[in-house]
C-alpha cells in the first residue's frame, strides 16, 4: 500500500532530490507516491503549503524560519527535517558592469570584486541612479548572502544600493530588460542570462560562505507530527536520491530527467553543466570547473544543523532591523529538526553527526568529527571575510556586527 505525499517546488536544479526520488522509484520503495507541484514563485509555494494544497515543499531555508516567526504574515510553525542542498547560487551582473569589477574568464575574488563594485555603487548613488540587484525572495539565502557580501565590502544594502524581489524564472528577463543591474539566483537561471548575453557570472555564493545552507524540505509542524512515519520514509528516499545525485555515471540521465517540461523545462545542457559543477561565466567563453558548486551529499550535507538556522536568524534580525529575542531564537532552533533526520536514518549506512550544532566558518582544513554512526570528515566552511559564527553567542555575534551600523 502506498501513501500519497505532495511536494511543491520551483524549477531549479536544487529541486532535484524530490524529483529524482520520485522518478527513480526511491520513494515508491518506501511506500510513498510523490505528487510534485511546480510553481513560479516562493510566495505561491508557501501559500500552497500553508493552506494544505501540498504536504511539503522545496523551500529557501530562511522562509521556513520567517514563517515560523510570523514575519510578514501570521505565524505558522514549520519544520525542516532535511536539507536539500548547500550553495548552488551565483551572482550575475550586467556584462558591462562585470567587466569593470571582475577578471575576464574567471570568477573574481569576493573582496576584490566588492571593492571595485563599491566605487561604482557610490558613483551611481551620487548620480541619483543607484545600482539595483534582484533576489528571489526577501527571506532567501540569496538575499542574505548578497547582503553579507556587499556590507562586508563597505556597500550598505538599502542605502547605497537597492535590492528587489524577482522570482527565479524571471531573473534573466529582469537582467536582460535592464530592470536590475545584477541577480543572485540558483541554476539554471544564471546560465540562461549568460546564454542570452544578458549578463556575466562574477561570483558563486559558495565563495561568500563555503558551506552555506540553501534549500530545505519544509512542512507544517503539525503535518510532520501527524505523519511522522511517512516523513521518515521520505527522508530515507531523499537520502538515496542525494547519494545517486552525486554519482558521475548518473549525471546525464539525471539532467535529462530534470530538463523535462513537468520539472525544470530548461535546456538539458545548462542543467548538465550545473550538475557537473561547471559554469559558463560569459557568452562565447569556455565553462570553468568550480568544485562543490552544487553540494548535496558529502559531509552530512543533508543534515539540518541547528547552527545554520541560527545564522540565518542572525541575518534576519540584521536586515529586518529588529532586536534579538531569546524566545524567537528558541523557535528558530526548533525549525531545523535533526532529531527527525536521525530517527529516519539510524541503523542505515548514512553517516550521522554526533552533535546537532557546530561553529560555522571555523574550518580551514579537513577535520574528522565525532559521529553517532559512520565516519564524517568536514572540509573548509569559511566565510570570505574570516568571520566565525558561534551559535552559543548569537547575541554577541550581532553586537559585534560593525557592518550593519
Amino acid at each position: 500500500m502506498t501513501t500519497k505525499f505532495s511536494i511543491g517546488f520551483l524549477p531549479l536544479v536544487d529541486a532535484a532530490l524530490p524529483i529524482l526520488a520520485h522518478v527513480h522509484g526511491f520513494a515508491a520503495d518506501e511506500g510513498l507516491s510523490l505528487e510534485l507541484v511546480k510553481d513560479v514563485s516562493w510566495a505561491t509555494v508557501l501559500d500552497r503549503l500553508l493552506y494544505g494544497h501540498t504536504d511539503a515543499a522545496h523551500m529557501v531555508a530562511p522562509l521556513a524560519i520567517a514563517t515560523t516567526l510570523g514575519r510578514g504574515r501570521p505565524a505558522q510553525p514549520l519544520s525542516a527535517p532535511f536539507v536539500l542542498g548547500l550553495n548552488g547560487n551565483a551572482i550575475t551582473l550586467k556584462s558591462d558592469l562585470a567587466a569593470r569589477v571582475a577578471p575576464e574568464g574567471a570568477l573574481g575574488d569576493p573582496a576584490a570584486v566588492g571593492a571595485a563594485l563599491r566605487e561604482i555603487a557610490m558613483e551611481r548613488k551620487a548620480a541619483g541612479h543607484p545600482l539595483c540587484f534582484g533576489v528571489v525572495h526577501r527571506y532567501s539565502s540569496h538575499n542574505y548572502m548578497l547582503r553579507y557580501w556587499l556590507s562586508a565590502c563597505g556597500i550598505r544594502p538599502d542605502e547605497d544600493v537597492e535590492i528587489s524581489t524577482v522570482p527565479p524564472p524571471f531573473c534573466a528577463d529582469a537582467l536582460e530588460a535592464g530592470d536590475v543591474d545584477g541577480i543572485c539566483v540558483g541554476e539554471p537561471w544564471n546560465s540562461v542570462a549568460v546564454e542570452r548575453g544578458a549578463g556575466t557570472i562574477v561570483l558563486a555564493t559558495a565563495q561568500v560562505w563555503r558551506r552555506g545552507v540553501e534549500k530545505v524540505l519544509a512542512m507544517r509542524e503539525s503535518v510532520m507530527e501527524e505523519r511522522r512515519g511517512e516523513v521518515e520514509a521520505l527522508i530515507r528516499a531523499l537520502h538515496r536520491a542525494a547519494r545517486q545525485f552525486v554519482d558521475p555515471e548518473a549525471l546525464v540521465t539525471n539532467a535529462a530527467i530534470l530538463a523535462r517540461s513537468e520539472y525544470l523545462d530548461a535546456d538539458v545542457n545548462l542543467i548538465q553543466r550545473a550538475l557537473g559543477d561547471r559554469l559558463l561565466l560569459h557568452k562565447g567563453g569556455e565553462p570553468i570547473h568550480f568544485p562543490d558548486f552544487m553540494f548535496q551529499y558529502r559531509e552530512a550535507a543533508n543534515f539540518p544543523w541547528v547552527s545554520q538556522a541560527q545564522w540565518l536568524y542572525s541575518q534576519m534580525l540584521r536586515w529586518d532591523r529588529t532586536p534579538y529575542d531569546a524566545g524567537d531564537e528558541a523557535k528558530v532552533a526548533r525549525v531545523f529538526r535533526p532529531d527527525v533526520y536521525r530517527s529516519a536514518l539510524t541503523g542505515t549506512d548514512a553517516p550521522l553527526p554526533g552533535a546537532s550544532s557546530k561553529v560555522e566558518g571555523s574550518l580551514h582544513q579537513p577535520m574528522v568529527v565525532g559521529t553517532q554512526q559512520g565516519l564524517i570528515t568536514l572540509e573548509k566552511n569559511a566565510f570570505f571575510d574570516g568571520r566565525i559564527f558561534d551559535p552559543h553567542d548569537l547575541a554577541g555575534y550581532l553586537a559585534r556586527d560593525a557592518y550593519a551600523k
